[in-house]
C-alpha cells in the first residue's frame, strides 16, 4: 500500500479510545457473531426460506455485523495513539478553553481535540476533523480563529491551552 493510502487510512484515537474499539471488536467477533449464527440456524430450521421474515432479518443482522467488524478492523489495524506533548499550539489531544466572539459572544467552553472515533461534543470532544477542530489545530493562547459551521462563519478566541 502506498504511504498516502496508508495515511488516509490512520485512525486517531487515545489510548483509552483505542482500548473500547479493541473491546467492541471483540465482543462483535465472540459474542455477537454467535447470537446471530444462532437466529440464523433457527430462523432457517423453520422451513421455506423465500417467505421467512425472520431469516431475512437474521441476514440483515450479519451483514451489518460483518460490516461492522471489518470497520473497526480496519480502524484498530491503522490506530495511531495521541500522544500529546505540552506544546504551545493546539494539537490531537489538546485541551482548549475557547470563548466565541464573532457574530455573538458566547460563555466559555472548554474542548479536547480528539480524533472523529471518539469525537462526542455533548461530552467535550470535539473532532480534529471538524470544523472548530480543524480551524484550532496550531494556533496558540491569545490567536483568533474563524471556522465555517452549518450556521455560518463564526471567530473563536483561544484563552487557555492545557
Amino acid at each position: 500500500m502506498n504511504p498516502a493510502a496508508q495515511d488516509e487510512k490512520v485512525t486517531f484515537v487515545t489510548k483509552d479510545g483505542l482500548k473500547q474499539l479493541i473491546d467492541e471488536l471483540a465482543n462483535l467477533k465472540n459474542v455477537r457473531r454467535r447470537e446471530v449464527a444462532k437466529r440464523l440456524a433457527e430462523a432457517i430450521s423453520y422451513g421455506d426460506l423465500s417467505e421467512n421474515s425472520e431469516y431475512e432479518e437474521a441476514k440483515n443482522e450479519q451483514a451489518f455485523l460483518e460490516a461492522r467488524i471489518i470497520e473497526l478492523d480496519e480502524k484498530v489495524k491503522y490506530a495511531k495513539i495521541i500522544t500529546h506533548k505540552k506544546g504551545k499550539v493546539v494539537e490531537l489531544g489538546s485541551d482548549v478553553t475557547i470563548k466565541r466572539i464573532k457574530p455573538r459572544e458566547s460563555e466559555t467552553e472548554t474542548y479536547t481535540i480528539v480524533g472523529s472515533t471518539e469525537a462526542d461534543p455533548l461530552s467535550h470532544r470535539i473532532s480534529n476533523e471538524s470544523p472548530i477542530g480543524e480551524a484550532l489545530l496550531d494556533h496558540k493562547v491569545g490567536d483568533e480563529v474563524e471556522a465555517q459551521v452549518p450556521a455560518g462563519k463564526v471567530v473563536y478566541k483561544i484563552l487557555k491551552l492545557k
